[in-house]
Formats: structure tokens, sequence, C-alpha cells
């Protein structure tokens, strides 16, 4: 969200919530709305963007705390909202630890994600500074991983897509098949919040990397929309 730092009249704040990220504080996803909710404080409302994790963060949110949204950016966010997808979600970050604590299968899943970020820098023709924050992500801290997808499920279950506000609002997903679950869960939030549903050709997990101008130019609309309304 950096192209957003030079808009005038638009502040980022930029949060790892407890137990992700940078962050050193302990927490778990059953804190990471109110957590959230303490860093915009008197700084709300606000447009929350997130992508993967980030965007299911960004409903509990929106459902918890409806008072601190203005606007919603989900990009391919995790389908919390799905019982069967969450719990699958939950299931294999767990089963990830394990694997990735293994010394040689884990040296072989580093190699295998390391050549898949390499291809996707390769097919989108990325630009030096989103090719870096790809092979970023690569280094990937499973352990960490594991401990924010915790109790993902019921959360997911427990979550009342009723109480978010109707604000501007876009669910972006992944280029997949009409057909498959994710997408079809996608869809399922877009319509139930009043968000538009929105792909685009090749966009992969990572859309805010592997179509960067086009998650920008849509987080400008949605900005723009709630300064008309």
């Amino acid at each position: 969200m950096e192209g957003l730092l030079a808009d005038p009249g638009v502040r980022v704040i930029l949060f790892d919530r407890p137990g992700v990220g940078d962050s050193i504080a302990p927490g778990g996803l059953a804190d990471a709305a109110d957590a959230l909710h303490e860093a915009i404080g008197e700084n709300g409302p606000v447009v929350a963007i997130g992508q993967s994790l980030g965007g299911a963060v960004a409903l509990l949110l929106a459902s918890q705390h409806p008072e601190d949204i203005a606007g919603l950016v989900l990009l391919d966010p995790t389908p919390i909202t799905d019982p069967k997808l969450a719990a699958m979600v939950e299931k294999r970050a767990q089963q990830a630890v394990k694997m990735f604590r293994m010394p040689v299968v884990g040296a072989i899943l580093r190699g295998s994600l390391k050549r898949s970020a390499k291809k996707s820098v390769e097919r989108h023709a990325m630009r030096p500074d989103v090719r870096d924050a790809m092979m970023t992500i690569t280094d990937l801290d499973a352990p960490k991983l594991g401990r924010a997808v915790v109790g993902l499920a019921d959360i997911g279950a427990a979550l009342d897509l009723s109480t978010v506000p109707r604000v501007p609002a876009v669910v972006v997903t992944a280029d997949r098949k009409p057909s498959d679950p994710i997408r079809a869960a996608h869809a399922r939030i877009a319509q139930e919040i009043g968000a538009e549903l929105v792909s685009w050709p090749r966009a992969e997990h990572a859309v805010h990397l592997t179509h960067p101008d086009e998650v920008l130019e849509t987080s400008r609309a949605v900005i723009s929309a709630t300064k008309q309304g």
C-alpha cells in the first residue's frame, strides 16, 4: 500500500497484529479485531485493506467494531466464513508446521516455495520492488503461521456478517474456475456484505504482488467512494 502514501489526504496505517509479522507481542486470531480496534483508536473510521488471513481479520474487525470501518478491500481473503474451507486451512497450516520442522522435508519445501515464487516473478514480469517482496514472503516462519490460524474454523463459525456495515467494499478473488469452492466462498462474502466481486486474468493468491497496479487502483476507488459518501 506504499502507493497510497503519495495520495493527497490519505494516511496509511501498517499494522502487524500480535502474534504475526514483526510483532513481538503475544496474541492470536481471537484477539485480532480488538488489537486492530485499539491500534486504530481515534484515527477511524478507516478503509481496511487485507490480503489472505489479513482479509479475514478485516472482516472480523468490521463485524466486531463496525464503527471503525469506512470501507473494505479484501484481497483473496482466507475463506473464514466457509466452515469446511476454514477447517482445511487450519489443518493444513498445522501440517505445514510439522513438515517444515523436519530437516530434509523442510528444506525441500522451502526450495519448492522459492521456485514457485520465481515462476510467478517471471510470469508477471514483476518490477524489482514487487519481485523482492515476492521472494521475501518465501522465508516462511512456519510455527508463526501455525499459531496465526489457531481457532480459525470456530472463529469463522461465530462470525456474523450481518453486523458488517454497508460501506464501499470490494472482494478480490484470484483467477480460479467459477466452480472453485474458494471463489464460491468469496462470492458469498461479497453478496452478504454488499461488495463488488473482482477478479483479474492470471491473478494469484498474492494478488497484491501479481497485480499491484490493479490493487492500488481498486483501493483508491474504494477510498474515493468513502469520501463521496
